[in-house]
């Protein structure tokens, strides 16, 4: 996991820490990757493997069993977390969302999360998983490749839009391009559906200033910090030294992401890298736990600053 048994004891400590100091119960992370284990694996080969979308050696820092994973996410003090699924072609969707209600059904701390890719089935399968109960979606343009604005799909926004289920979106160009990532096609979307509430990931990577104006425009918009500001994707994609004024400005819609247990580098130095931000102490506790915990009606003891 993160080398040795007293390593991954050091580090859950490491990470308890920095909540802790801001008086927070605990920690909230929007983007965390549960799968069947046949498509995590596949995953892992990939990274493993340099593939084209990676082009770098990507070590996967949490790699064990699912049950080991959840329970370093306990150690860590993360009080909810998702099941960030994502089909890459047809007919997966509504498998993936099955075993995705069933983890969560039996992991009461994981949002239940569900998924869709466009095709024929997507609205159905789509309406059963929120009547289902599940709290947030998973889409990913880069790696399904394909339009937000698809036809397939406009019964699909309007049913989330609706219900106001929020989605987790990987539409930026990061790691690198793909056929319909970047902010305008989102743009075109938000315009169709203006009350679709996105959780814009990794900030929108490397288009940073255009899904924060995005987030500026439409008040349901909301951007995960999921490897943003770590020194690993600051190497290729640095955020914007200019811009840390429209983070304050929408701090009330900034969540912490991590990307676990994908993540080349340690939970801890992800962590670290928001708060050395320099944004001030509420804010930290917004992206950290608060602002996550009100969009999806998570209780915070009274006692919490």
């Amino acid at each position: 996991m993160c080398g040795s048994e007293t390593l991954s004891v050091e580090e859950a400590q490491a990470v308890r820490s920095v909540w802790q100091e801001l008086d927070l119960p605990g920690l909230i992370d929007v983007h965390t990757h549960f799968m069947p284990k046949p498509v995590m694996d596949k995953v892992w080969a990939y990274f493993d493997s340099v593939g084209p979308l990676v082009g770098r050696e990507w070590p996967i820092t949490y790699r064990a069993d699912e049950d080991q994973r959840i329970e370093t996410l306990r150690e860590f003090g993360v009080r909810a977390f998702t099941s960030m699924i994502y089909p890459h072609k047809p007919d997966m969707g509504a498998w993936l969302n099955s075993w995705s209600a069933e983890f969560s059904a039996r992991t009461p701390d994981c949002l239940h999360t569900a998924t869709f890719y466009p095709e024929e089935s997507a609205p159905q399968y789509v309406a059963d998983a929120i009547e289902s109960g599940a709290a947030v979606f998973k889409s990913h343009i880069q790696v399904g490749d394909y339009s937000p604005v698809d036809p397939l799909l406009d019964d699909v926004w309007g049913t989330i839009s609706d219900a106001a289920t929020p989605v987790v979106i990987h539409c930026g160009s990061g790691p690198a391009p793909g056929t319909y990532t970047g902010p305008e096609p989102i743009a075109r979307l938000l315009q169709r559906f203006p009350r679709l509430p996105l959780i814009i990931a990794h900030m929108g990577m490397p288009e940073y200033d255009d899904f924060l104006e995005l987030a500026g425009k439409y008040g349901n918009v909301h951007l995960d910090t999921t490897m943003a500001f770590t020194a690993f994707a600051e190497e290729g994609a640095p955020f914007p030294q200019g811009s840390k004024q429209k983070l304050i400005d929408l701090g009330d819609r900034i969540l912490w992401g991590s990307d676990f247990p994908n993540i080349p580098y340690t939970y801890t130095s992800a962590l670290t890298a928001v708060d050395g931000l320099g944004l001030g102490d509420d804010w930290v506790r917004g992206v950290l736990h608060h602002n996550a915990a009100r969009l999806f009606g998570i209780e915070t003891p009274e006692h919490v600053a």
